[in-house]
């Protein structure tokens, strides 16, 4: 099947357009709305009641160590009408700035349903969950698209690439509605595809498009990348090559990067492992001695 030429970048406009395909936790939103005008730093704000409580803003830049996320006693039941699902059962965590963590454990484990809170996209039954000191429990909605936007990146097991667009597009997606972006063809350079820049996603292997969708997570320079699963649907040596994209963008930009996976082989790469099951942390080890992806092996 015949896929058209390389097209020139998207215009603010076209990208504007097709920004309703995107998937919404890919731009930090929850239902359809404009983006948010710009700001230079994010008010969380609470609803409690009808009184509206603004919790105090942090600086933008966390200095690397200095605590980002803290969770007391965090819990999550699903409740599937006759049968109740403890997911989380009273989860006690620390994430600090610019480190790269793994969450492994197996499925069922509660590891998605930690990140999900995290990331802001599902809420807790009881405990507490700070990002800066600022209480994203008593969050509300639109507290919690804007801190989606402007300070979390999310990497999914699958891609979400707008199969319309080409690579370079599909980042830009993301870069029109950010504050303070990187430009798509900056991000998508720390991921090794500057010579992909104009290729559509039919064009590119599963890595490579996995890949895009990284540079797409990054481009809005955000404090914090949150992967599920991100090398679960490629084989052992494409994966490998999502992960050295994963630890450049730890390493040279410094963000913080939180990894989920099943994979035990792919703890060597973090800082720290933390080992979830039945909906605790059971184990937290820190590595003194870090893999390169390269060495690693499933």
């Amino acid at each position: 099947m015949a896929h058209p030429p390389p097209q020139k970048p998207a215009t603010g406009r076209r990208t504007a357009e097709l920004t309703e395909s995107a998937p919404a936790a890919i731009l930090g939103q929850t239902k359809r709305e404009p983006a948010s005008p710009s700001r230079s730093i994010v008010l969380i704000t609470a609803q409690i009641g009808k009184t509206m409580t603004t919790i105090s803003p942090a600086p933008f830049e966390t200095a690397p160590g200095t605590t980002l996320f803290r969770t007391r006693g965090l819990t999550k039941v699903y409740d599937m009408g006759a049968v109740q699902v403890h997911a989380l059962r009273g989860v006690d965590l620390e994430l600090f700035a610019g480190e790269l963590v793994v969450l492994l454990g197996p499925s069922g484990s509660g590891k998605s349903t930690l990140l999900n809170i995290l990331g802001g996209l599902d809420t807790a039954t009881d405990g507490a969950v700070t990002y800066r000191d600022q209480d994203l429990t008593r969050a509300n909605d639109e507290a919690l698209t804007e801190y989606r936007r402007f300070h979390v990146g999310f990497v999914f097991q699958f891609y979400n690439l707008i199969p319309s667009l080409t690579a370079r597009e599909n980042v830009a997606v993301v870069t029109e509605i950010a504050e303070k972006p990187m430009t798509p063809e900056a991000a998508l350079a720390l991921v090794d595809l500057s010579d992909r820049l104009d290729h559509f996603p039919a064009q590119l292997s599963g890595g490579q498009q996995q890949r895009v969708a990284i540079a797409r997570a990054i481009a809005k320079n955000p404090a914090v990348l949150l992967c599920d699963e991100p090398t679960g649907a490629l084989d052992s040596e494409t994966g490998i090559v999502v992960l050295e994209a994963l630890e450049r963008v730890n390493r040279e930009i410094g963000t913080t990067t939180v990894v989920i996976t099943h994979n035990a082989d792919i703890a060597g790469m973090a800082d720290r492992v933390i080992r979830l099951s039945n909906g605790l942390i059971a184990n937290v080890q820190r590595n003194e001695h870090k893999k390169a992806p390269q060495e690693l092996h499933w």
